[in-house]
């Protein structure tokens, strides 16, 4: 029984690296939890689900910083104290050498409630993310999946020579440090020196590396940790899909707002890349906390156009939208598809999106007239449309959605950036603050721009090798990510 007033541990498995495999029982619980304690092989963008106000726990094992497991326990007893739910987040599976079933003991002898939540093991996943099936009709009818990690008492060591007679797939986890051995007992077991064999380094992520060899020669192949490593006839097998995607290894820097690089991020881990979430800008409150925003929209039926300009003044105007049929009558426009698939979540088709995701586009293809036009915008935000509307005859009422602030620059992320292929800008905004912040010698090799805006902001930086997007939008820019690299 548990003790009255302690919370619920839930153990859950967050997959191997690509942070889409965790299940859905475990994304329910990071949005739920007070407190997460994770491991340092868990993708660190899960915690981006987490509540703001969540007390993220790094206990992650590394180089130079072990973690005695019994400290992960009392970390563990000490939180389900004061917290009502805890999340253990741990890469693979917690029963699968996560050692997840030390914790589970360590709460049951406290009282305290815990739950099991499996995560996708990387002795299945990433030989799946590498093209190699672990059983194959004609090559393999069985898997064993053992450590290579070597611990506790002789007795508890592997007996290499039977798995040798026992056939099958063999799947490796946590040997690249004692492969010279393994090999050699595997063959003094009975397997051949020619025997088919593939070590998958950060299976299932943007960095993923594939090494084939032969057990004779493992040994002295050059793999690193963390790595899976797959013996036996299946191992010949190359099924690439994830390797051979258009962005696969390419690190990309995106430096939009955090929670508007949601959609960009899918679609670059889509094509195999590695996202990078650099937020240079923040989007804030207007000044007036909403009023004038608010008051706009209960006098919208007067307006014969409705302007945006960009997705953020969409979803903040919509908030005081409580009846569709405000709108009657008036006709939208937008700047560029993103801003209009934005508007279509509230079930409104633009009457009119310009061929070119600018603002002179929008301007150049506006009808004349002599009504009332509203354009809800951030707090700065460029005049070309309020004065080439009035140039038409329209009346236009400005009102502040929203602001933007810079971010606060995050030193750690810089080795990262240095690292990366690529960074891509949506706007002037994010370009001016990412210079400001992090400065020009922290750019990657090339430059992705979303528009002529946008380049022209970084020219007045110094900043002239820049690819600009034909297409003004977030599918433009990922179409001339996968141009350049295919090039």
């Amino acid at each position: 029984m548990a003790e009255a007033g302690f919370g619920v541990v839930y153990l859950v498995g967050a997959g191997p690296g690509d942070p889409r495999l965790i299940t859905v029982r475990g994304m329910e619980l990071l949005a739920q939890a007070d407190v997460v304690v994770y491991d340092h092989l868990s993708d660190i963008s899960l915690l981006d689900n987490c509540k703001v106000d969540a007390v993220l726990v790094d206990v992650g094992k590394r180089p130079g910083r072990p973690v005695p497991q019994q400290e992960i326990n009392d970390v563990l007893i000490r939180s389900s104290a004061s917290a009502k739910v805890v999340v253990r987040l741990k890469g693979g599976d917690p029963f699968v050498f996560g050692r997840g079933g030390e914790e589970a003991m360590a709460l049951a002898e406290k009282g305290i409630r815990f739950e099991v939540v499996p995560g996708v093991s990387s002795a299945i996943a990433v030989p799946a993310y590498a093209g190699i099936p672990v059983t194959h009709r004609g090559l393999s009818t069985s898997v064993t999946v053992v450590t290579g990690h070597r611990h506790g008492a002789a007795a508890d060591q592997v007996d290499w020579g039977s798995l040798a007679k026992l056939g099958g797939t063999i799947v490796v986890l946590m040997g690249v440090a004692h492969r010279k051995e393994i090999s050699e007992k595997l063959i003094k077991g009975g397997l051949k020196p020619e025997t088919s064999v593939a070590a998958v380094r950060w299976g299932s992520r943007g960095d993923q590396r594939t090494i084939r060899t032969t057990l004779g020669h493992l040994a002295e192949t050059d793999i690193q940790s963390p790595s899976t490593i797959v013996v036996g006839s299946v191992a010949q097998l190359d099924l690439s899909w994830f390797e051979s995607r258009p962005l696969f290894g390419r690190k990309i820097v995106l430096t939009r707002a955090k929670g508007q690089v949601d959609a960009m991020a899918r679609s670059i881990r889509d094509l195999g890349g590695q996202p990078i979430v650099v937020p240079v800008i923040e989007i804030l409150p207007p000044e007036d906390d909403y009023k004038a925003l608010g008051e706009a929209a209960k006098k919208v039926g007067r307006y014969d156009w409705l302007v945006f300009t960009s997705a953020n003044a969409v979803t903040r105007f919509f908030a005081f939208i409580r009846d569709a049929r405000a709108l009657a009558g008036v006709k939208v426009a937008t700047v560029g598809q993103g801003t209009a698939r934005e508007l279509a979540k509230f079930n409104v088709v633009a009457d009119l999106i310009p061929r070119s995701s600018v603002a002179e586009s929008l301007a150049f293809e506006f009808p004349s007239g002599s009504g009332l036009v509203l354009l809800p915008c951030a707090k700065v935000v460029r005049d070309v449309i309020p004065v080439e509307l009035s140039q038409k005859g329209w009346h236009v009422d400005v009102v502040e959605a929203y602001r933007t602030s810079a971010a606060t620059p995050n030193p750690e992320l810089s080795g990262q950036i240095a690292e990366s292929d690529a960074i891509v800008f949506t706007s002037s905004s994010t370009a001016s603050n990412f210079l400001a912040s992090y400065g020009s010698q922290a750019l990657p090799p090339l430059v992705i721009s979303i528009g002529p805006v946008t380049t022209e902001t970084l020219a007045s930086h110094g900043i002239g090798k820049v690819a600009t997007s034909a297409e003004h939008d977030v599918t433009g820019v990922l179409n001339t990510l996968v141009e350049l690299f295919s090039a």
